[in-house]
């Protein structure tokens, strides 16, 4: 544990010395450059002509008008740049993207590599299976199962299995609809990842009869926006932009673009409740 806290020390000490001013730039090339993924909805993703859409980017979109507005920036220019699981980190740490618009999970060893902001949504890790098989972990023992490579969900997967000493291969996926694709064709036996992306894609499949998404929960994820490390400039912003959308409830709005009605789920609610932070 001392080496681990000791390795997250030294990561933050390095990165924070690159601290961004982001307003700054913002202010000079008149952009603001937001990060977002092609496969990951409701949250961040692209339409089938091509516009970034979702949850998460619509909280983004919030951001900029914010900087639009604080900054006196009438013209501020949106350039949307796409990441993946796997890069969308290092696009932050290396001043790739000012603000990362996507579903990524808080957790201590990524706050060594960037920022985060209030809390935006509370997940968990599903798995979608075809309708008839699996009940339980134990039944993956000899299967094939497939994740999204560089997600918390990877992680958790093979520690879960690992220790209930169940022999399952792991198969790292590139996209969420190539995972889905695989288990559809009978190339692997399950797919695991956040259920608001699972239940998105079984909604939006053509075999949508022969899988099925378990009832459990594997994992409770708290997704916020990533930002560069030491930007408290920036960080402040984006804060007081979601806690007005939570305060004043406009996030009801936002909320109902991507998943329809308000939903009733407690553990939403007492998210927007907690961090509506006054003024």
């Amino acid at each position: 544990m001392p080496i681990f806290w000791t390795a997250l020390l030294c990561m933050a000490m390095s990165t924070a010395s690159l601290a961004a001013d982001t307003l700054a730039r913002a202010s000079e090339t008149g952009t603001l450059r937001l990060g977002i993924r092609a496969d990951a909805p409701p949250y961040s993703y692209r339409t089938t002509s091509g516009e970034p859409s979702g949850y998460i980017v619509d909280l983004c979109r919030e951001v900029a008008e914010a900087v639009r507005n604080s900054q006196a920036i009438p013209a501020l220019k949106i350039e949307y740049v796409e990441v993946s699981s796997a890069s969308r980190f290092d696009a932050v740490r290396d001043g790739k993207i000012d603000l990362l618009c996507d579903p990524t999970s808080m957790t201590m060893s990524r706050r060594a590599i960037v920022d985060f902001s209030l809390p935006t949504f509370i997940d968990g890790a599903g798995v979608l299976h075809r309708a008839s098989e699996f009940y339980r972990l134990e039944e993956l023992r000899g299967k094939k199962v497939g994740v999204l490579r560089g997600t918390t969900t990877e992680d958790v997967l093979k520690a879960t299995l690992s220790q209930l000493k169940i022999q399952a291969e792991v198969i790292p996926m590139q996209t969420h609809p190539d995972g889905v694709r695989s288990l559809a064709a009978g190339r692997i036996d399950a797919y695991f990842a956040d259920r608001g992306i699972l239940s998105y894609h079984l909604t939006n499949s053509q075999n949508r009869a022969g899988m099925k998404l378990s009832d459990q929960y594997f994992t409770f994820e708290t997704y916020a926006l990533a930002l560069p490390r030491g930007d408290e400039k920036l960080r402040l912003l984006v804060d007081a932009t979601l806690a007005e959308l939570y305060r004043t409830d406009r996030v009801k709005q936002i909320y109902a673009r991507s998943f329809g009605s308000f939903p009733p789920d407690q553990f939403i609610r007492a998210l927007f409740v907690i961090n509506g932070v006054p003024k």
